[in-house]
């Protein structure tokens, strides 16, 4: 990986996720700044990671040759406006909150930057994440590069061609860790109901999910309709159970749900 200096602007949990990868492999943590209102965050970055922290955007983004934007979203045009302050150009800018458009973001920053626009999810914080990436033709291939190796560093990545893919991003992997948990808290009340105490019944499910996105994992060159034909006896247990998903339309009503995530995703890029 391309070693530059880096800023981070926002010390949250994805920020963290991020550095801790980056130092983890080696990169200098001297070429590394958090930036962060409170002091408390960036003490503990400070402590556990050798990093540079202060408490001044500004400060941080002056000597940097990557700004990653790390952000809430509603304060990203404040934070913007004072980055506006100092030269910006020549600088690779990496956003990762969600729901503000690359024109959005150079409108906010006021200018025509190199800007790639990134949709990382949860697990990212145990490096097991899976983020999509845009990057439209002022972005050259070596700042493609170093925007994937970085967000590399907190699990798997995908481009996308076009910027309105990033809302597929978000229905396929942003929001559906959510679904995995819900399918999960489905099936422990019902083992619950059958008599298994909340612990047994929580071990169960979350070890055959585990077990099962293992098995995905190591076998890329088997469909998942494959994988799930192999584990489905014709006419027994499983069988039925897969039979009552399907008479329930459960392929519907999971693209009605990506579908729903979508369409919000389009409402809340409006707001900002």
């Amino acid at each position: 990986m391309q070693h530059r200096k880096i800023a981070f602007i926002g010390a949250g949990n994805m920020t963290r996720s991020i550095i801790s990868g980056l130092v983890n492999n080696a990169y200098p943590a001297q070429l590394i700044t958090a930036s962060n209102p409170s002091l408390g965050k960036l003490t503990a970055l400070q402590s556990d990671f050798g990093i540079n922290i202060t408490q001044q955007n500004s400060e941080a983004a002056e000597a940097a040759e990557v700004i990653v934007l790390a952000v809430k979203p509603q304060l990203m045009e404040q934070v913007c406006k004072k980055l506006q302050q100092q030269d910006l150009n020549n600088k690779l800018f990496v956003s990762i909150a969600a729901g503000i458009t690359t024109s959005r973001l150079q409108q906010m920053l006021g200018g025509d930057f190199a800007l790639v626009r990134t949709m990382p999810n949860t697990p990212s914080a145990l490096g097991k994440g899976m983020t999509g990436l845009f990057a439209d033709n002022r972005v050259e291939s070596l700042d493609k590069t170093y925007a994937a190796d970085l967000m590399a560093q907190v699990g798997e990545i995908a481009w996308v061609e076009s910027e309105s893919m990033i809302d597929g991003v978000i229905a396929a992997a942003g929001s559906s860790p959510a679904y995995f948990f819900l399918f999960l808290e489905a099936m422990q009340k019902e083992s619950q109901r059958q008599g298994f105490d909340q612990q047994t019944a929580r071990l169960m499910v979350q070890q055959a999910m585990l077990g099962a996105a293992e098995m995905v994992c190591h076998n890329p060159h088997i469909e998942l309709s494959e994988l799930r034909t192999q584990v489905t006896s014709k006419g027994g247990t499983t069988a039925k159970a897969i039979e009552s998903f399907q008479q329930q339309d459960l392929e519907k009503i999971v693209a009605n749900a990506m579908q729903a995530a979508v369409t919000r995703a389009e409402e809340m890029a409006q707001q900002f």
